[in-house]
């Protein structure tokens, strides 16, 4: 058998990672695009209330949906260290969807009773409540595809089976932008299309989820669902992994929501302007998450066989990527100002507002690089309590004291509150990587 050098090794390495990435890239890109596109739709409409009460709306979906992101995140980190294992991976596929129709139910059903509050605790204007309302509501409905979809995913992901969440991803956003096209514009049914266009799009996505894990689905069902049910992690072990991802992320969605609330109080033009900066933020995010996900697949596998030396090749090769991802899409963003904002909006006080913040927008993408990364080193060796400590703490300890320290700078205290926040999140995760990742495979 031939000699395999260092350089060749980190070659292949290289190779395995841009295999993976690439896909979920393009799938990620899609997912703020739609945003864009949503935005970019409402923001063109003669009032300005159609773009912040879909805002206001989505931040607080945001909380009842990606609240449970654990569904993604939990499963790919499981399914990665299950990769050699095909029969615990599909019965970890079925424990995983039937626990995310129970929780969409009842997101269903508490959703629909607690909106009023919930857009109360958002800060919405009086003006907006009734548009708020209604798009909550409609998005509501396709709780179960959305959940489910998350567990599928996850599921593929772990499994290094990248294509099939990208087909599903440029699936679900191309039926939503052709709706929105059709139930904006044609139909003249402005925020509310935009929610049932979204509503539709993402049963759509859980269809071509369900073709894409058929045959996990058709082995367990030839094994017996209560043989398939034996296999795989328990359901107690796998709720109790994933808890600590359940606090995290509902901390990072506490600080966009509290974002989207406070950025309220100065009015419907900030409101509007904010939310097209974060829009145009998660651009830059769900590129380089693209590499995170690539390390949870990768990282999972070589953390379940020990190979320390393996998975610090891995980490190296997605930290070039992810590093040079995010330089290129601060330079992008700052080059393509003025197109950006004229493509976004043509609401002068929106534009004027965002142009004013614009700043903020081109420093966060090398602010946050490192956590994104990082996020998807811990997912894929499971070791998610340090990310519910580094989230908590960087909410807590930064974001909300800078925040009140620097009100009197008013939107711009707000933006720097938030950039802080972000680095934060990246140096913290720095400082626990080595005793957490590397140190249990000494």
């Amino acid at each position: 058998m031939p000699h395999t050098t260092s350089a060749e090794h980190q070659a292949g390495i290289a190779t395995r990672v841009w295999a993976l990435a690439w896909p979920m890239i393009l799938a990620n890109l899609s997912v703020p695009l739609l945003g864009l596109v949503d935005t970019a739709i409402l923001g063109h409409l003669s009032d300005s209330r159609y773009l912040s009460a879909v805002a206001i709306s989505t931040s607080l979906l945001a909380f009842l949906y990606w609240g449970f992101g654990f569904l993604r995140m939990g499963t790919t980190g499981a399914s990665a260290q299950l990769l050699n294992k095909p029969k615990d991976a599909n019965a970890l596929l079925l424990k995983a969807a039937a626990l995310s129709l129970v929780i969409a139910f009842l997101i269903w059903i508490v959703g629909l009773a607690l909106s009023n509050i919930g857009l109360q605790l958002m800060n919405t204007p009086d003006s907006l409540l009734d548009l708020a309302r209604s798009y909550l509501h409609i998005r509501l409905f396709s709780a179960p595809a959305v959940l489910c979809t998350y567990v599928i995913v996850g599921w593929l992901i772990g499994r290094q089976q990248t294509r099939w969440p990208l087909i599903i991803a440029v699936t679900t956003n191309g039926v939503n932008i052709g709706l929105d096209w059709l139930f904006i514009i044609g139909l003249d049914m402005s925020s509310d299309g935009a929610a049932l266009a979204s509503a539709i799009a993402e049963y759509c996505g859980l269809i071509i989820g369900l073709w894409a894990v058929r045959d996990a689905i058709i082995a367990s069902l030839h094994q017996g669902l209560r043989y398939s049910w034996q296999y795989g992690p328990a359901l107690k072990q796998l709720l109790n992994s994933n808890i600590h991802l359940f606090v995290r992320t509902a901390a990072l969605l506490f600080s966009f929501s509290f974002f989207t609330a406070q950025g309220a109080t100065f009015g419907e033009a900030t409101l509007a302007a904010n939310a097209i900066l974060l829009q145009l933020m998660l651009v830059s995010a769900y590129g380089m998450d693209g590499f995170a996900h690539a390390a949870e697949a990768l990282i999972g596998d070589a953390f379940a066989q020990g190979k320390r030396d393996e998975l610090t090749r891995i980490c190296l090769c997605c930290a070039r990527y992810c590093v040079a991802t995010a330089v290129v899409a601060s330079v992008l963003l700052w080059l393509g100002e003025g197109q950006v904002l004229g493509l976004m909006t043509d609401i002068d006080a929106v534009r004027l507002v965002a142009s004013a913040h614009y700043n903020w927008l081109i420093l966060l993408p090398i602010l946050c690089a490192p956590s994104y990364l990082l996020d998807g080193v811990f997912i894929g060796a499971l070791k998610t309590q340090a990310m519910q400590w580094s989230m908590l703490a960087s909410v807590v300890l930064i974001y909300l004291p800078v925040w009140l320290l620097t009100k009197e700078l008013g939107n711009h205290g707000l933006w720097l509150s938030f950039c802080a926040f972000n680095l934060a999140r990246s140096l913290s995760l720095c400082l626990v990587f080595k005793s957490s990742i590397l140190k249990p495979l000494s």
